[in-house]
Protein backbone atom coordinates (compact mmCIF):
# COMPACT_ATOMS: atom_id res chain seq x y z
CA UNK A 1 0.00 0.00 0.00
CA UNK A 2 2.84 2.42 0.81
CA UNK A 3 4.21 2.04 -2.71
CA UNK A 4 0.78 2.72 -4.20
CA UNK A 5 0.35 5.81 -2.02
CA UNK A 6 3.74 7.09 -3.13
CA UNK A 7 2.72 6.57 -6.75
CA UNK A 8 -0.53 8.49 -6.23
CA UNK A 9 1.32 11.34 -4.52
CA UNK A 10 3.67 11.55 -7.49
CA UNK A 11 0.77 11.62 -9.96
CA UNK A 12 -0.97 14.37 -8.00
CA UNK A 13 2.22 16.38 -7.63
CA UNK A 14 2.65 16.42 -11.42
CA UNK A 15 -1.01 17.22 -12.13
CA UNK A 16 -2.61 20.66 -12.32
CA UNK A 17 -6.12 19.85 -13.59
CA UNK A 18 -7.35 16.95 -11.48
CA UNK A 19 -10.91 15.70 -11.89
CA UNK A 20 -12.24 13.78 -8.88
CA UNK A 21 -15.20 11.51 -9.66
CA UNK A 22 -17.10 10.33 -6.59
CA UNK A 23 -19.77 7.74 -5.96
CA UNK A 24 -21.71 6.39 -3.01
CA UNK A 25 -18.62 4.78 -1.49
CA UNK A 26 -17.25 8.07 -0.21
CA UNK A 27 -20.51 8.96 1.52
CA UNK A 28 -20.97 5.59 3.21
CA UNK A 29 -18.10 6.70 5.42
CA UNK A 30 -20.40 9.55 6.52
CA UNK A 31 -23.20 7.12 7.38
CA UNK A 32 -25.23 7.40 4.17
CA UNK A 33 -26.10 3.92 2.84
CA UNK A 34 -25.07 3.03 -0.68
CA UNK A 35 -27.55 1.60 -3.16
CA UNK A 36 -26.16 -1.76 -4.28
CA UNK A 37 -24.24 -2.99 -1.25
CA UNK A 38 -25.33 -5.78 1.13
CA UNK A 39 -27.16 -3.24 3.31
CA UNK A 40 -27.86 -0.77 0.53
CA UNK A 41 -31.02 1.15 -0.25
CA UNK A 42 -32.17 -1.35 -2.87
CA UNK A 43 -32.26 -4.14 -0.26
CA UNK A 44 -35.03 -2.17 1.48
CA UNK A 45 -36.86 -0.51 -1.42
CA UNK A 46 -37.84 -1.59 -4.90
CA UNK A 47 -35.88 0.57 -7.38
CA UNK A 48 -38.97 0.66 -9.61
CA UNK A 49 -40.67 2.78 -6.95
CA UNK A 50 -38.22 5.55 -7.87
CA UNK A 51 -38.85 5.49 -11.61
CA UNK A 52 -40.09 8.78 -13.05
CA UNK A 53 -42.97 6.99 -14.83
CA UNK A 54 -44.18 5.65 -11.49
CA UNK A 55 -43.99 9.14 -9.99
CA UNK A 56 -46.08 10.56 -12.84
CA UNK A 57 -48.60 7.71 -12.85
CA UNK A 58 -50.86 8.63 -9.93
CA UNK A 59 -51.26 10.62 -6.74
CA UNK A 60 -50.90 7.44 -4.72
CA UNK A 61 -47.55 6.59 -6.32
CA UNK A 62 -46.33 10.13 -5.67
CA UNK A 63 -47.23 9.85 -1.99
CA UNK A 64 -45.28 6.59 -1.75
CA UNK A 65 -42.35 8.24 -3.49
CA UNK A 66 -42.31 11.15 -1.06
CA UNK A 67 -42.52 8.88 1.98
CA UNK A 68 -39.54 6.81 0.80
CA UNK A 69 -37.63 9.93 -0.18
CA UNK A 70 -38.26 11.44 3.25
CA UNK A 71 -36.51 8.52 4.92
CA UNK A 72 -33.37 9.00 2.82
CA UNK A 73 -33.46 12.78 3.20
CA UNK A 74 -33.50 12.43 6.99
CA UNK A 75 -30.29 10.37 6.82
CA UNK A 76 -28.64 12.95 4.59
CA UNK A 77 -29.53 15.74 7.01
CA UNK A 78 -27.67 13.90 9.77
CA UNK A 79 -24.57 13.25 7.67
CA UNK A 80 -21.35 15.25 7.89
CA UNK A 81 -18.36 15.33 5.53
CA UNK A 82 -15.70 12.79 6.38
CA UNK A 83 -11.92 12.89 6.01
CA UNK A 84 -12.17 11.91 2.34
CA UNK A 85 -14.47 14.83 1.52
CA UNK A 86 -12.22 17.24 3.38
CA UNK A 87 -9.12 15.96 1.58
CA UNK A 88 -10.78 16.60 -1.79
CA UNK A 89 -11.60 20.13 -0.66
CA UNK A 90 -7.96 20.53 0.32
CA UNK A 91 -6.93 19.57 -3.22
CA UNK A 92 -8.92 22.58 -4.41
CA UNK A 93 -7.21 24.86 -1.89
CA UNK A 94 -3.86 23.56 -3.10
CA UNK A 95 -4.77 24.60 -6.65
CA UNK A 96 -4.84 21.05 -7.98
CA UNK A 97 -8.56 20.50 -8.55
CA UNK A 98 -10.36 21.24 -11.80
CA UNK A 99 -13.73 19.71 -10.87
CA UNK A 100 -15.56 17.23 -8.70
CA UNK A 101 -17.96 15.14 -10.75
CA UNK A 102 -20.25 13.35 -8.33
CA UNK A 103 -22.98 10.76 -8.57
CA UNK A 104 -24.03 11.68 -5.04
CA UNK A 105 -26.94 13.96 -4.15
CA UNK A 106 -25.99 14.73 -0.54
CA UNK A 107 -24.09 18.03 -0.96
CA UNK A 108 -21.25 16.89 1.30
CA UNK A 109 -18.55 18.12 -1.06
CA UNK A 110 -19.85 21.67 -0.72
CA UNK A 111 -20.15 21.26 3.05
CA UNK A 112 -16.52 20.12 3.17
CA UNK A 113 -15.38 23.31 1.46
CA UNK A 114 -15.41 22.67 -2.29
CA UNK A 115 -16.62 25.64 -4.31
CA UNK A 116 -20.14 24.97 -5.64
CA UNK A 117 -19.03 26.04 -9.12
CA UNK A 118 -16.46 23.21 -9.16
CA UNK A 119 -18.96 20.50 -8.16
CA UNK A 120 -20.93 18.82 -10.96
CA UNK A 121 -23.89 16.94 -9.47
CA UNK A 122 -24.73 14.52 -12.28
CA UNK A 123 -27.68 12.96 -10.45
CA UNK A 124 -29.09 16.15 -9.00
CA UNK A 125 -29.34 17.26 -5.40
CA UNK A 126 -31.47 16.33 -2.42
CA UNK A 127 -31.22 19.90 -1.13
CA UNK A 128 -33.81 21.35 -3.50
CA UNK A 129 -37.29 20.51 -4.71
CA UNK A 130 -38.05 21.31 -8.35
CA UNK A 131 -41.18 21.67 -10.46
CA UNK A 132 -41.30 19.16 -13.30
CA UNK A 133 -43.18 21.66 -15.48
CA UNK A 134 -41.34 24.98 -15.07
CA UNK A 135 -38.23 23.96 -13.06
CA UNK A 136 -39.04 26.42 -10.25
CA UNK A 137 -36.79 25.44 -7.34
CA UNK A 138 -37.28 25.71 -3.60
CA UNK A 139 -34.79 24.72 -0.88
CA UNK A 140 -36.03 21.43 0.51
CA UNK A 141 -35.66 22.60 4.09
CA UNK A 142 -38.33 25.21 3.31
CA UNK A 143 -40.59 22.88 1.33
CA UNK A 144 -40.33 19.75 3.50
CA UNK A 145 -42.59 21.02 6.34
CA UNK A 146 -45.36 21.46 3.76
CA UNK A 147 -45.35 17.74 2.87
CA UNK A 148 -48.08 15.96 4.84
CA UNK A 149 -47.50 12.95 7.07
CA UNK A 150 -48.98 10.69 4.39
CA UNK A 151 -46.73 12.07 1.64
CA UNK A 152 -49.00 14.60 -0.03
CA UNK A 153 -46.82 17.34 -1.55
CA UNK A 154 -48.13 20.81 -2.52
CA UNK A 155 -48.10 21.87 -6.17
CA UNK A 156 -45.69 24.43 -7.59
CA UNK A 157 -46.40 27.96 -6.37
CA UNK A 158 -45.48 29.36 -9.79
CA UNK A 159 -47.39 27.17 -12.24
CA UNK A 160 -49.24 24.48 -10.32
CA UNK A 161 -47.02 21.69 -11.64
CA UNK A 162 -45.80 18.60 -9.80
CA UNK A 163 -43.00 19.17 -7.31
CA UNK A 164 -40.33 16.53 -6.87
CA UNK A 165 -36.97 16.34 -5.08
CA UNK A 166 -34.34 17.69 -7.48
CA UNK A 167 -32.65 14.30 -7.77
CA UNK A 168 -32.55 12.32 -11.00
CA UNK A 169 -34.93 9.36 -10.88
CA UNK A 170 -34.69 6.23 -13.01
CA UNK A 171 -35.89 7.08 -16.48
CA UNK A 172 -35.35 10.80 -15.98
CA UNK A 173 -32.92 12.66 -18.25
CA UNK A 174 -29.73 14.07 -16.79
CA UNK A 175 -29.50 17.80 -17.27
CA UNK A 176 -27.57 18.87 -20.40
CA UNK A 177 -25.71 21.54 -18.41
CA UNK A 178 -24.26 19.02 -15.95
CA UNK A 179 -23.29 16.64 -18.75
CA UNK A 180 -21.57 19.45 -20.63
CA UNK A 181 -19.65 20.60 -17.56
CA UNK A 182 -18.55 17.05 -16.77
CA UNK A 183 -17.42 16.47 -20.35
CA UNK A 184 -15.48 19.74 -20.49
CA UNK A 185 -13.63 18.97 -17.25
CA UNK A 186 -12.89 15.40 -18.35
CA UNK A 187 -11.57 16.45 -21.74
CA UNK A 188 -9.07 18.89 -20.22
CA UNK A 189 -7.95 17.02 -17.10
CA UNK A 190 -4.43 15.70 -16.58
CA UNK A 191 -5.46 13.19 -13.90
CA UNK A 192 -8.81 11.47 -13.37
CA UNK A 193 -9.33 10.18 -9.83
CA UNK A 194 -12.29 7.89 -9.10
CA UNK A 195 -13.32 7.67 -5.44
CA UNK A 196 -15.93 5.25 -4.14
CA UNK A 197 -17.78 4.40 -7.35
CA UNK A 198 -18.64 0.96 -8.70
CA UNK A 199 -18.52 2.48 -12.22
CA UNK A 200 -21.55 0.57 -13.47
CA UNK A 201 -24.08 3.40 -13.95
CA UNK A 202 -23.95 5.14 -17.33
CA UNK A 203 -23.47 7.69 -18.73
CA UNK A 204 -21.53 8.69 -15.60
CA UNK A 205 -19.26 5.64 -15.72
CA UNK A 206 -18.11 6.60 -19.20
CA UNK A 207 -16.15 9.65 -18.08
CA UNK A 208 -13.10 7.74 -16.74
CA UNK A 209 -12.70 6.00 -20.09
CA UNK A 210 -12.96 9.31 -21.93
CA UNK A 211 -10.14 10.66 -19.74
CA UNK A 212 -7.98 7.64 -20.56
CA UNK A 213 -8.66 8.07 -24.28
CA UNK A 214 -7.51 11.70 -23.94
CA UNK A 215 -4.25 10.54 -22.37
CA UNK A 216 -4.91 11.27 -18.69
CA UNK A 217 -3.85 8.75 -16.02
CA UNK A 218 -6.79 7.04 -14.29
CA UNK A 219 -6.63 6.23 -10.58
CA UNK A 220 -9.41 4.26 -8.87
CA UNK A 221 -9.90 4.21 -5.10
CA UNK A 222 -12.71 1.79 -4.27
CA UNK A 223 -13.17 -1.07 -1.86
CA UNK A 224 -14.35 -3.49 -4.57
CA UNK A 225 -13.31 -4.28 -8.13
CA UNK A 226 -14.74 -2.09 -10.90
CA UNK A 227 -15.20 -2.79 -14.63
CA UNK A 228 -12.58 -0.10 -15.39
CA UNK A 229 -9.74 -1.45 -13.23
CA UNK A 230 -7.87 -2.80 -16.25
CA UNK A 231 -7.79 0.67 -17.81
CA UNK A 232 -6.41 2.33 -14.69
CA UNK A 233 -2.85 3.42 -14.07
CA UNK A 234 -3.34 2.70 -10.39
CA UNK A 235 -6.01 0.89 -8.34
CA UNK A 236 -6.22 1.13 -4.55
CA UNK A 237 -8.78 -1.06 -2.80
CA UNK A 238 -9.09 0.92 0.39
CA UNK A 239 -11.29 3.40 2.23
CA UNK A 240 -11.07 6.89 0.76
CA UNK A 241 -11.14 8.39 4.25
CA UNK A 242 -7.80 6.71 4.93
CA UNK A 243 -6.09 7.10 1.56
CA UNK A 244 -6.94 10.68 0.60
CA UNK A 245 -5.87 12.46 3.81
CA UNK A 246 -2.56 10.59 3.74
CA UNK A 247 -1.96 11.60 0.14
CA UNK A 248 -2.89 15.24 0.70
CA UNK A 249 -0.69 15.31 3.78
CA UNK A 250 2.23 14.10 1.71
CA UNK A 251 1.53 16.72 -0.96
CA UNK A 252 1.55 19.55 1.54
CA UNK A 253 3.21 18.51 4.81
CA UNK A 254 1.65 20.22 7.79
CA UNK A 255 -1.48 21.18 5.86
CA UNK A 256 -4.73 19.78 7.24
CA UNK A 257 -8.23 20.19 5.90
CA UNK A 258 -10.17 22.95 7.62
CA UNK A 259 -12.57 21.75 10.35
CA UNK A 260 -16.13 21.30 9.18
CA UNK A 261 -18.96 23.57 10.22
CA UNK A 262 -22.39 23.17 8.66
CA UNK A 263 -23.59 26.36 6.95
CA UNK A 264 -26.44 28.12 8.72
Amino acid sequence: MNEALDQLVALLRDAQRVVVFTGAGISTESGIPDFRGPSGVWTKFDPNEFHIDRFLASEESRRKYWLRSNDMYAQILEARPNAGHRAIAELERLGKLSAVITQNVDGLHQDAGNSPERVVELHGTSRFVACLACDHRVPRKEYQPRVSADGEAPACDKCGGLMKPATISFGQMLTPASLERAAAATNTCDLFLVVGSSLVVYPAAGYPLIAVERGAPLVIINQQDTPHDAAATLVLQAASGEVLPAVVGALAPGVQAAPFSRPT
